[in-house]
């Protein structure tokens, strides 16, 4: 499919927004929903692509994508079984992997440096991050509260993380100048002007 001009010039603006060095890791997460809320916020602040790992499922099939049909075709999605090899290709490219959990070397938010090459994850909405996921963290993450309830749903924490990172790579210039190797941003360009809607890579 041939661009118009103007079709071109947006997916190119588009592409000059999206950053290479912060991602999203989401461990079991239970609420299809809440996976695609998630997506809609990676794409608000220009995340190219997140990590799902699912150690109790094949796959998730049905992800609430009437409410989320726009970011399924902007976001990649890489699909993993195993947090091993999730992780092993997480930290090839976001070598700092901050897990959001009550820890005791848990630092605000507000105080975390989330300019530098960067993989956040998020657990199971009941459970949490797992031991094992947590063993690939080099910190942990709390968003300050002050009121009687001390967790947030992990879409709304997501994204309160995620506007955080965003407020800082602003300041630091991240998005005044494209960050995509050129070769990515090629291939995102090619997909994007195929229209193709599924942003899918599983784990074999």
């Amino acid at each position: 499919m041939l661009l118009n001009e103007t079709r071109y010039n947006r997916l190119n603006t588009l592409l000059d927004y999206r950053q290479a060095n912060l991602t999203v890791v989401l461990e079991n997460i239970h609420d299809p929903q809440n996976i695609s809320a998630v997506m809609r916020t990676a794409d608000a602040v220009g995340i190219h692509e997140i990590f799902v790992i699912n150690t109790t499922e094949a796959t998730y099939k049905v992800w609430g994508k009437k409410s989320s049909a726009s970011a399924y075709k902007w976001v990649k999605v890489h699909l993993f079984k195993t947090v091993a090899e999730a992780m092993q290709v997480v930290t090839q490219n976001y070598p700092t992997i901050y897990g959001t959990a009550l820890h005791q070397q848990s630092e605000s938010l507000y105080t975390t440096n989330l300019t530098l090459p960067t993989a956040i994850t998020f657990g199971n909405e009941h459970s949490g991050l797992s031991p094992e996921i947590q063993t690939y963290c080099n910190g942990f993450i709390t968003i300050p509260m002050v009121g009687m309830v001390q967790s947030l749903n992990i879409s709304v924490a997501c994204s309160v993380c995620l506007y955080e990172a965003f407020r800082q790579k602003q300041l630091a210039g991240h998005y005044q100048t494209p960050q995509l190797p050129n070769q990515l941003r090629e291939a995102y360009l090619t997909d994007w002007s195929l229209n193709k809607k599924e942003r899918f890579r599983i784990s074999k």
